[in-house]
């Protein structure tokens, strides 16, 4: 399982015209999943997730992460969500043959869907607000990444 975590001021996503999902100050997670994840992948990468420190302290250094900054009444300035996770499958996408991307690694959406929704509930179960995009919709995602700081995690340590 991958994610681009995204530190944002607020982010959104719409499907023809309309609002799906929306956060302010937070998370804007683009998660894809792997045809070898399973529910493991997704704690783990909810859990790290919702403890990556890449908030500023008082002294402004990288070093709260958003459930430190909701323990302190800090978070979810805007929408009320904390964390908006839209699905991405193209995050598997693999360009190193040819020019078009090969999609062989990415999990059908029957399991991706199911492993995308526990990544989900897994990072509610640890306190957190979150909205989500439609999954397998064409979305629009609007992100004002706030940094700008932007990580890669990936549940088998590859980066």
């Amino acid at each position: 399982m991958r994610a681009v975590v995204q530190r944002c001021r607020e982010a959104r996503v719409t499907v023809d015209g309309r609002v799906v999902g929306e956060t302010g100050r937070g998370l804007c997670v683009l998660l894809g999943v792997a045809a070898t994840d399973t529910e493991e992948d997704a704690v783990y990468l909810a859990d790290k997730t919702a403890h990556l420190r890449i908030f500023p302290d008082a002294e402004g250094k990288m070093n709260l992460s958003l459930l430190d900054l909701k323990a302190a009444g800090r978070a979810g300035e805007g929408p009320a969500a904390d964390v908006l996770v839209v699905s991405q499958f193209t995050l598997y996408g693999d360009c190193r043959r040819g020019r078009r991307p090969s999609y062989a690694a990415a999990a059908p959406p029957e399991q991706a869907e199911g492993l995308y929704l526990r990544y989900v509930r897994e990072l509610e179960s640890r306190g957190l607000k979150v909205a989500t995009g439609e999954f397998q919709a064409m979305m629009v995602v609007e992100i004002a990444n706030d940094g700008p700081v932007t990580i890669l995690l990936d549940s088998q340590k590859q980066f």
